[in-house]
């Protein structure tokens, strides 16, 4: 399975094996699923066989994209033990984890900073696994495997550096003890306590936070609109192709090129069905708003939004307030909303932090580096601690510090 330019299969004292694969493809969906979802409660959709297939399948990764697979294997004899989704980058389109001042920096310097190597989710900030590997004994052992073929595909590739982005924070601080660059980022995500309905989560606020809640949600549909959950089979592609005009209006403006085409939707659709959520806002039947969700074990995850007519507070709508009632009802302990806003504070999502690792293998870029990161970090601890204090809720429900 190895692609050309990649390192070759990496043999262990243990007859252990690591190769790479351009396509994902290469591994069936069954051995991939097992190491990527092993706990069904906390089933991340992101990280499935279906999602990063329909990514190359559609062709919004592979030639022409910049982002080019070279999945890592891990193979003890004829079994499949581990799995690490990469990429080679020839630019820092897509990720979520801004590193172009370090692009610059090299430049400046004479070196070069692309191609570089990436273990992620194209286009997608959602925390989630990406060492993954079997459980049980001998874990980090594997991870271990994973990680030195890793960097060894990507110096002898000539890349300048491995990221791993969006990481769970374990894996985050196994890297870090590695000789990986620790990074933090922001994000805001709502926390189910276990409300019974909407109104309980209103409940919870303070009075006029509740009100103004109230309020953006009656003005939201005041024009006569009205609102339309689809998923599974429930969802057309009438449905997807109204939902794909609605998230090229909104790539438009905010990237210049959209990430994803046409075709992925329906691969979502036809592979991952029951796990996508459509919320629509309707006029007489006809769809002009809508946000794609993904339903994990424990999360619903708000991806894409996008709308041909305006209305106030409708992406609220949409986006928060409609994906909180539903994780409400389904008893799911979060909403995450994907990347940026403090707008989302106000209105019941809270800041958590974000975890990513980086090897750089220029050692001035890197010791540079280092010091902002250090500085960074302590800068986004205390932004979240101070953040946490302005939450919406009443203060008289917030328990008291742990202090043991």
């Amino acid at each position: 399975m190895s692609g050309a330019g990649d390192a070759p299969e990496r043999q262990t004292e243990d007859a252990a094996s690591v190769t790479v694969t351009g396509r994902i493809a290469d591994i069936t969906a069954a051995d991939w699923d097992r190491l990527a979802n092993p706990d069904p409660a906390r089933f991340n959709p992101f990280v499935t066989h279906a999602f990063l297939s329909a990514l190359e399948d559609a062709g919004c990764v592979g030639d022409g994209t910049g982002w080019h697979p070279r999945h890592l294997v891990l193979a003890e004899g004829h079994h499949i033990t581990g799995v690490m989704p990469t990429y080679f980058k020839t630019h820092s389109q897509g990720e979520y984890v801004f590193d172009h001042a370090w692009a610059d920096a090299i430049h400046r310097a004479g070196g070069r900073y692309y191609p570089k190597l990436q273990c992620a989710v194209p286009f997608t900030p959602v925390p989630g696994p990406r060492l993954m590997v079997a459980p049980g004994d001998g874990e980090e052992e594997k991870r271990t495997w994973l990680t030195a073929a890793a960097l060894e595909v990507a110096t002898r590739a000539g890349a300048s550096s491995l990221h791993a982005t969006f990481l769970d924070e374990a894996t985050w601080r196994w890297l870090g003890q590695h000789g990986f660059l620790l990074r933090t980022g922001q994000q805001f995500h709502f926390a189910n306590p276990g409300y019974a309905t909407f109104d309980d989560f209103l409940s919870s606020l303070a009075s006029r936070k509740r009100k103004m809640l109230r309020r953006e949600r009656a003005e939201a549909l005041s024009a006569g609109l009205t609102i339309r959950h689809a998923t599974g089979r429930d969802i057309t592609e009438t449905d997807w192709d109204a939902f794909f005009a609605f998230y090229m209006d909104t790539g438009d403006r905010k990237w210049g090129r959209p990430y994803l085409n046409r075709r992925f939707f329906s691969l979502l659709g036809e592979r991952m069905a029951e796990r996508c959520l459509l919320i629509l806002a309707e006029r007489n039947g006809r769809p002009i708003a809508g946000a794609l969700n993904l339903i994990g074990g424990d999360c619903l995850y708000g991806r894409y939004w996008g709308a041909v007519e305006h209305h106030p507070f409708l992406h609220f709508e949409l986006c928060y307030y409609q994906a909180i009632e539903f994780a409400i009802a389904h008893g799911l302990p979060r909403v995450e909303a994907g990347a940026q806003g403090e707008h989302k504070l106000v209105r019941g999502y809270e800041p958590v932090t974000t975890y990513s690792a980086h090897k750089l293998f220029d050692p001035a870029l890197e010791k540079a580096v280092a010091r902002y990161l250090d500085h960074e970090r302590e800068m986004i601890a205390e932004v979240n601690a101070e953040l946490m204090g302005q939450t919406p809720f009443r203060k008289d429900l917030k328990a008291p510090p742990d202090e043991t």
